[in-house]
């Protein structure tokens, strides 16, 4: 009951203090034109599938739903983030764990539920809920990071995430995690020891995973990658229509709708994984240069927060939201590239995908929370 009412006091608060003019404008344009660019790109892929827009009408729910969930995360002070951390990693925990048992299986991956037509993945709300946990943590650490029992404390939580995601399996969310959670080691300044083990044992546990648990299909993606001609029909023909796509856009691209690779499915997945290519070959360099420019825009503002914050958990919870965006973005397009292996993760705001539309408006509602409060 307690708890009910200082959260309305939050509420009020924001709404009579007039705390949008911290709002931060150029972050959540930035975010939306990101949207309606992919939105753009989707529909595209739309239009190559038949008259009915599946792909389209839900990315637009979810697209209004992202927005409202961000401007209602602002009104939150960041210190119900901080009071929940737990709560939410708890909640995470246990969605994974459910979609395990009750969930329905996409392409070989059991990691969403579905009703009344909608679908949610909860691996999408695992990262919000560790980036949530960990700047709890860290905050709570005092700043005494040379200690190893803060370096294994913070890894096995995540590496409990990371399992359950694994044993989906969705080796690209997993992957995401555990960059996050090094990510943070390196800003925090872990004593340089502790960070050459991990990287140490890191490739010991990749050289036994590769010999003793990764699937063919996961061996013949990091095989591909070395050397996409090895199988250019098969496990490497995605790379290599990717690659074409992206070349053939030239300078300003053959226009929405117009792509030879999307439009006669040359391309797999190209509301997904590939969406980059088709925005590469639908809108040129001119097209792609803009995406870049705007996920550039889109970190700048948030690492910028984080320079402006006042309080460790501020900081850390930024930080952590830049990371989750920088390292999707950095693993997508260099499997589009062909510059990295090809694991499935999405591409922030552009990729088809409602759950990840969604937890990314979070994310940059839980920023914006960090704004008002600097």
């Amino acid at each position: 009951m307690r708890a009910s009412c200082h959260v309305k006091c939050m509420l009020r608060f924001s709404f009579a203090s007039g705390t949008w003019r911290k709002f931060d404008w150029v972050l959540f344009l930035t975010a939306l034109v990101l949207s309606l660019v992919g939105l753009a790109a989707i529909y595209s892929v739309d239009l190559s599938r038949g008259e009915e827009l599946n792909f389209s009408s839900s990315q637009i729910i979810a697209l209004c739903l992202g927005i409202a969930i961000c401007f209602v995360a602002f009104q939150f002070h960041i210190s119900f983030y901080e009071s929940t951390a737990r709560f939410a990693y708890l909640a995470s925990l246990i969605l994974l764990i459910s979609v395990l048992l009750f969930g329905v299986t996409v392409r070989g991956t059991t990691g969403w539920f579905r009703l009344f037509g909608f679908s949610f993945q909860p691996a999408e709300f695992a990262k919000v809920a560790l980036v949530l946990f960990l700047a709890w943590r860290i905050e709570r650490q005092g700043r005494r990071f040379e200690k190893w029992q803060f370096v294994v404390a913070t890894f096995v939580m995540t590496l409990i995430l990371v399992g359950l995601i694994l044993l989906q399996p969705d080796l690209g969310s997993s992957s995401i995690l555990l960059f996050t959670w090094f990510g943070l080691l390196l800003v925090v300044g872990t004593k340089r020891r502790y960070i050459i083990g991990i990287v140490v044992a890191a490739l010991a546990v990749a050289a036994i995973g590769w010999v003793f648990l990764f699937k063919d299909y996961q061996k013949e993606r990091v095989l591909t990658f070395i050397n996409p001609e090895r199988d250019p029909l098969g496990s490497g023909y995605n790379v290599t229509q990717s690659i074409i796509a992206i070349g053939a856009g030239q300078l300003r691209g053959r226009g929405l709708g117009f792509g030879s690779q999307s439009q006669l499915h040359f391309l797999p997945e190209a509301q997904t994984d590939f969406i980059f290519s088709v925005i590469g070959e639908e809108l040129g360099f001119v097209g792609s240069a803009i995406v870049l420019t705007l996920f550039s825009i889109l970190v700048w503002r948030i690492v910028r927060i984080a320079e402006h914050s006042r309080s460790d958990f501020c900081s850390y919870v930024v930080v952590g939201i830049a990371f989750v965006f920088f390292f999707q973005i950095v693993v997508n397009m260099g499997a589009a590239l062909g510059l990295l292996p090809v694991t499935g993760v999405t591409l922030p705001f552009l990729s088809y995908g409602g759950s990840s539309l969604i937890m990314n408006f979070l994310l940059i509602g839980i920023a914006q929370s960090a704004a008002r409060s600097s």
